[in-house]
């Protein structure tokens, strides 16, 4: 978070800037940050020395440092076999303060191990936080890093380092235990309050970002999951549509009986079969075999099913037709007029139902009876017209209505009626909530956009009986 460094970098910088305030024989103050468990990553945040004659100051990290950021993980400046001591390390596992008053007898100085040159006077103080107040109290969930014997650190210990301050001074004008190592020290504190507080408002942004991320992706998954089910709930209006069906067929049957020479779909699409049937031969020598083959097909679909006359005759232009008029362009072995005779006719027969009336009653049947499922029979129920259900419902519950199974298709209708009369207000409801909670509305504003929500359960709160 861009913002919490830079509220880090200025309070290390107003932490250095005090303490040579206060010590007129420091000459440079570094702080280095300390990384979470286990990995307690030290990280130099910023350096400030003084400019000579000058209470101004220079800042930054311009010296060469293993502790520039990306900084250096505990298991590369722990105190180890073979590797040299750095003062960093003992810091940090003692939660101790190391002062080099002697640079020529530093046995941590990582210049004179390497190179045989002493570095010059210093004191470096660990910055202590309380355990629990950076990690809780749940220590049985803490990892402790682990010195090099495997053993953990701090676990005895109430505090944890949060940072290292390291001040520079003019030769030989600084001791261990002296003043200047103890106003570090009670420095270190104040430091360590604003460490605890940043760290804890850097948590609390963290968690505020992930919480909203997380809230967001559930909201995708919540709405592709509501997307899905009302995709599915799609299925009442087919279940409507197909209880349609049989009044349409028994309608189509009386006519039938009634108007004989009325001429249907089938009667059509067998003679556009047999056109195509009597040329297979010579398709196949002309190479329009699969495309003669895909017509018969789709015609014998065609045939089979039982939608309403506009889904049929979307059917015929939009599938038949365009296949037609290629076949006929590719192999021309038909009177062009007489198949799109035979297409038109097969069209005009798709309506044979909607625009004839039995004579006589209709055995006796009553003729609003009569007219109200000639109507009825050829509806296409969806979204725009759900009140024509209700008048389907009584259709149906009509005494005199000769339809087979009628009473469990009442039954079955007013289910459905009930299901998808309430998918509009559940959609419109998931979509608020949605909404809120992608902008962060609280559970207030939830309940209160559905207050059928059960507060125990949480699940809506609708009826889906009749």
């Amino acid at each position: 978070m861009d913002d919490i460094d830079k509220l880090l970098e200025s309070t290390c910088r107003t932490m250095i800037r005090t303490i040579l305030a206060c010590l007129s024989n420091a000459t440079k103050g570094t702080i280095y940050r300390i990384g979470l468990m286990p990995e307690l990553k030290a990280v130099r945040i910023t350096s400030g020395s003084r400019k000579p004659g000058s209470d101004d100051m220079d800042w930054g990290l311009p010296a060469a440092s293993d502790y520039n950021p990306p900084g250096k993980k505990w298991e590369q400046y722990r105190d180890q076999p073979g590797r040299v001591l750095e003062a960093m390390g003992w810091c940090v596992e003692k939660q101790k303060s190391w002062t080099a008053e002697n640079p020529q007898e530093d046995v941590r100085s990582v210049r004179k191990q390497i190179m045989g040159e002493p570095e010059d006077h210093y004191h470096m103080e660990p910055v202590l936080v309380p355990k629990d107040s950076l990690y809780g109290g749940t220590p049985e969930r803490l990892h402790y890093p682990l010195d090099w014997q495997g053993n953990p650190i701090w676990q005895n210990s109430r505090y944890v380092v949060a940072a290292v301050i390291k001040i520079h001074f003019l030769p030989w004008t600084i001791k261990n235990g002296d003043r200047s190592t103890v106003i570090i020290r009670e420095l270190s504190r104040s430091l360590g309050t604003e460490l605890l507080s940043l760290y804890l408002r850097d948590t609390l942004y963290r968690a505020r970002k992930e919480f909203a991320r997380q809230r967001l992706q559930s909201c995708e998954i919540l709405a592709h999951e509501l997307r899905n089910t009302l995709v599915k709930l799609g299925f009442v209006f087919s279940a409507i549509n197909a209880q349609i069906a049989i009044l349409r067929e028994s309608w189509e049957s009386l006519l039938r009986e009634k108007l004989p020479g009325l001429e249907w779909k089938g009667q059509v699409l067998e003679l556009l079969s047999k056109a195509i049937e009597s040329k297979l031969p010579e398709l196949e020598s002309s190479g329009t075999l699969d495309l003669g083959e895909s017509i018969l097909t789709e015609q014998k679909e065609l045939a089979k099913l039982s939608l309403s006359p506009y889904q049929e005759q979307g059917w015929v232009r939009n599938k038949l037709m365009p296949k037609w008029d290629n076949l006929l362009d590719a192999a021309p072995l038909w009177d062009r007029t007489e198949i799109h005779a035979l297409l038109e006719r097969l069209i005009n027969s798709l309506r044979a139902g909607m625009d004839q009336r039995p004579g006589s009653g209709g055995d006796g049947l009553p003729r609003d009876l009569i007219e109200k499922w000639a109507r009825l029979a050829y509806v296409h129920i969806n979204s725009g017209n759900l009140f024509q259900i209700d008048e389907i419902i009584e259709l149906v519950e009509s005494p005199s209505l000769p339809v087979a199974h009628k009473d469990q298709m009442a039954r079955v209708l007013k289910s459905l009626r009930a299901l998808v009369l309430v998918i509009p207000e559940v959609e419109e409801k998931a979509t608020r909530i949605l909404t809120s909670l992608r902008q962060g509305s609280g559970a207030e504003d939830v309940m209160s956009i559905m207050p059928g929500v059960s507060e125990s359960r949480g699940d809506f709160g609708v009826a889906l009986t009749d």
